[in-house]
């Protein structure tokens, strides 16, 4: 029998703490830090993003969101036997024990279920989507919850105005499950690390030191450059994969870093710009919590409905880039 692997159910938590523009420019200029909302806006699209409380971590808004996921397909915690997680901001220094242990035991799972973190930087929850559909698909799994989870606001230098203003918090997630019926039509992975300096946290630990930077680095126009380039084209890699032309696709759901290199991906695709979901302007980017959140919010808001066509699609740090089409 082929097996194929559905999405069933999503979820999704935000923090509970949003900062508009303007309360976050009047923080900077605190500092002696100038920036407004216009220019946050024009740059980017952003209005607001949320930001974790000191004592939340990435498990905790996982966790939320799972539990969310989880009623949605109407299962309980132990019938999961794959946890894979996304995250650049993992609960505990040096990844391990890995987040998704962490969500893993908070959600009372006991059957031994598989649970790995992903590090894929913005692109992680596709990768890790890809990584499930291929394990549902051998037989070996049957139901994976796979989260993207993030607190940048950990990592952000609030003295660079230039990438303090463009990073939020929170967390999405779907349930995938093996299916006699396609769901997850076609995925497409790829990285090139000759680029990881545009994007990275460039500090490593020696001797209990830290040497270099703890905080984010991104060399906007290089990043925007590439993303703008690598999106179209692992969209159609996708569909051709599928043996489908964008045409076919009822809902574009990008990484959410960037509006213009949204709207640009969608020019290339020939895709009009309400079929493209945005919550980037009231998110910020989430890094590889972006494309759950944005996912869950068009599920439950009635506009991405059952038997459309949805691509998703993401490119972050590493430099990593990749899409998922699928038949929700």
């Amino acid at each position: 029998m082929t097996f194929y692997s559905k999405i069933i159910g999503t979820g999704s938590y935000l923090p509970p703490r949003k900062v508009t523009n303007h309360e976050l420019a009047a923080q900077l200029a605190e500092k002696g830090i100038e920036t407004s909302d216009e220019w946050i806006v024009s740059r980017s699209g952003i209005s607001a993003r949320h930001y974790a409380e000191p004592n939340v971590s990435s498990s905790d808004m996982a966790v939320e969101a799972a539990k969310h996921a989880l009623d949605a397909a109407g299962l309980q915690a132990n019938d999961i036997d794959l946890i894979i997680l996304a995250t650049s901001t993992p609960d505990f220094f040096g990844g391990f024990p890995s987040t998704a242990c962490v969500v893993q035991n908070k959600l009372g799972i006991t059957n031994g279920a598989a649970a790995v973190d992903v590090q894929a930087v913005c692109s992680g929850f596709i990768y890790a989507m890809a990584m499930a559909d291929g394990m549902i698909k051998s037989g070996s799994h049957k139901r994976a919850l796979i989260i993207g989870a993030e607190v940048f606001s950990r990592i952000l230098n609030f003295e660079d105005r230039t990438t303090c203003v463009l990073f939020g918090d929170g967390a999405g997630a779907i349930i995938m499950e093996q299916s006699e019926e396609p769901g997850v039509l076609a995925t497409k992975l790829h990285a090139d690390g000759s680029h990881g300096h545009i994007l990275c946290v460039p500090g490593n630990v020696n001797a209990g030191v830290i040497a270099g930077s703890a905080f984010l680095y991104m060399d906007g126009q290089a990043v925007f450059k590439l993303a703008v380039n690598v999106l179209e084209k692992v969209a159609n890699e996708a569909l051709e994969i599928a043996g489908m032309d964008a045409s076919q696709i009822d809902w574009l759901i990008p990484h959410q870093a960037n509006i213009r290199i949204m709207q640009s991906t969608a020019k290339k695709l020939k895709l009009p710009l309400d079929k493209v979901v945005v919550t980037v302007d009231q998110h910020g980017n989430t890094s590889a919590a972006s494309i759950p959140l944005a996912l869950d919010a068009a599920v439950r808001d009635g506009r991405v409905k059952k038997g459309q066509i949805v691509m998703l699609e993401g490119v972050g740090g590493g430099f990593t880039w990749g899409a998922a089409l699928v038949k929700m």
